[in-house]
């Protein structure tokens, strides 16, 4: 590269930075719980580039919480085990032994690979279940499901303690239920659970779409929870989409401020999103 094109780089760089100042000052101390979809942790290469984005998230004065999903993980364990999975109304059953390597999978091989991303770029990052400390309690979400659970009750107080101490915690959707049952949890559910109970700033959904989309196959950047229901209702919003923006609507009934629905696959969306005028993705607030 010549060294006036490396002089523009820079003089880019620094504008950039200098231009995200009000939003680094408007985020100072916030809460950001940030969902991690299996879908977005598809290559090393894009875990590094969250990693780093989240620790710098951490260095400029914000509280970064995340939960992780890992579908794609889980059924991939299942299938090299031979384990076949039944379905009601599309919804795979949780039985005793899925259980089994959704946990193993979740708490261990996905959220200690997330944990040792973000320790390599020098963060301090701790990874626990919703098991831990008694962070979720749940109830069965249809016994035709099996071992599928509904928050009830968040504790975030061991959250709270993490970051207190300069941590990141780093979260796998799991939880108890009140006979000692291990709970597998939606992704998304967890996160707007775990969002409310914080009262974060912002809840961000990273997943593989890029927005909640209109009619004409655009992204909106902004939308109203009136505007979310609408949208259902007419058939607008559809597929895997409904689950996504009702937690969004939950998270926000819950006391969160926004939320945004973007695409976890572009290169630091979550830094796109929080410190530039445009942002990234579909942002919902309550009204």
């Amino acid at each position: 590269m010549k060294k006036q094109d490396m002089n523009r780089d820079w003089i880019a760089t620094a504008r950039t930075l200098s231009q995200a100042l009000p939003y680094l000052q408007r985020y100072t101390d916030a809460i950001i719980v940030i969902k991690l979809g299996g879908h977005a942790m598809g290559s090393d290469e894009g875990m590094e580039t969250f990693a780093r984005d989240v620790v710098l998230m951490r260095q400029v004065g914000i509280n970064p919480v995340i939960v992780h999903g890992g579908g794609p993980m889980i059924n991939a364990m299942l299938d090299k085990l031979q384990i076949e999975s039944t379905f009601v109304k599309g919804k795979r059953v949780t039985d005793e032994a899925t259980m089994n390597v959704v946990e193993m999978v979740l708490s261990g091989s996905v959220n200690k690979k997330i944990v040792q991303a973000i320790n390599q770029q020098g963060g301090k990052a701790v990874g626990l279940s919703g098991k831990d400390a008694n962070l979720i309690t749940c109830d069965q979400t249809d016994p035709d499901l099996g071992l599928v659970g509904t928050p009830t009750e968040v504790n975030p107080s061991v959250i709270r303690t993490l970051i207190e101490n300069d941590i990141i915690p780093v979260i796998a959707p799991l939880g108890s239920g009140r006979n000692g049952e291990t709970f597998n949890i939606n992704g998304d559910t967890a996160a707007g659970a775990i969002a409310a109970a914080l009262k974060a700033d912002r809840l961000l959904l990273l997943t593989d779409v890029s927005g909640v989309k209109n009619a004409d196959g655009d992204v909106l950047t902004e939308l109203k929870a009136e505007q979310i229901r609408n949208m259902t209702a007419d058939g607008t919003i559809a597929g895997g989409m409904i689950p996504k923006t009702e937690t969004a609507l939950d998270a926000l009934e819950g006391g969160v401020r926004a939320v945004v629905i973007l695409d976890g696959r572009a290169p630091n969306a979550c830094l796109l999103e929080l410190f530039t005028e445009h942002g990234a993705g579909s942002l919902i607030r309550l009204n």
